[in-house]
């Protein structure tokens, strides 16, 4: 991720994806210019359908669009193949998603040891990283317990603690309050910020959430695929 340390996190240059349903072509993004600093702590919001999660997993190269340029870290997506984007999502990009996609048949230690274990990092290094971040995520008590003994919101504090275990710079978040009460909601909110300013971490996050968006330094609007507004707190 070095190829310029002055280049945006993320840059998206008219940026369009479209499916087919049957005979009809559904455009869930038409045209989207963005660009994300170092640091940030961004949230795109809008009403469902209105292309946050096809934005973010064409962030997270899940996907590749129709037309444009997504570039991470200066790094033109559409001009990698399939195993340096692999190599990119493993060791640049943390996912945390609503659904918390943790190994149940595994422990939060184990969980959070995961991606650390596929960088090839040594067993010391893995144990010593997992049990230091879930600490920081207030799970220290909890690091055996596999996810089904955990409640939804301790699962989804697993989860962050596993996206930014090795040192990545950039978090994806796809609705992560989706499943979560107020009380378990605003206390990963709080995480997160904190986490952002501490860690220098950039976060950015799809949801309709009006606690997300309240949280948000920057926030992106869509409506059907489109950017229609950007604005920054303060």
């Amino acid at each position: 991720m070095s190829e310029t340390s002055r280049a945006p996190v993320v840059e998206l240059r008219n940026l369009t994806k479209t499916y087919r349903q049957g005979h009809v072509e559904v455009r869930a993004l038409d045209g989207v210019a963005l660009s994300v600093d170092a640091g940030d702590f961004v949230v795109l919001a809008g009403p469902s359908g209105s292309g946050k999660t096809t934005l973010l997993n064409l962030i997270g190269a899940l996907a590749r669009p129709t037309s444009g340029e997504v570039r991470v870290g200066g790094r033109d997506l559409g001009a990698m193949n399939g195993r340096e984007l692999a190599l990119l999502r493993r060791d640049h990009i943390g996912f945390i998603f609503q659904a918390y996609n943790l190994l149940p048949v595994l422990s939060a230690l184990e969980n959070a040891e995961l991606v650390l274990e596929l960088q090839g990092r040594s067993r010391a290094v893995c144990r010593e990283r997992a049990e230091s971040t879930l600490r920081s995520v207030g799970l220290a008590d909890l690091v055996n317990r596999r996810p089904g003994e955990l409640s939804g919101g301790q699962q989804q504090r697993v989860a962050v603690a596993r996206a930014i275990a090795s040192a990545r710079t950039l978090v994806l978040a796809d609705e992560p309050t989706a499943n979560l009460d107020s009380k378990s909601a605003e206390s990963l909110l709080d995480l997160m910020v904190e986490l952002n300013r501490g860690h220098l971490l950039t976060f950015l996050f799809s949801s309709h959430d009006p606690r997300v968006i309240a949280r948000g330094r920057r926030v992106v609007r869509l409506e059907d695929g489109r950017v229609v507004a950007d604005e920054r707190a303060g």
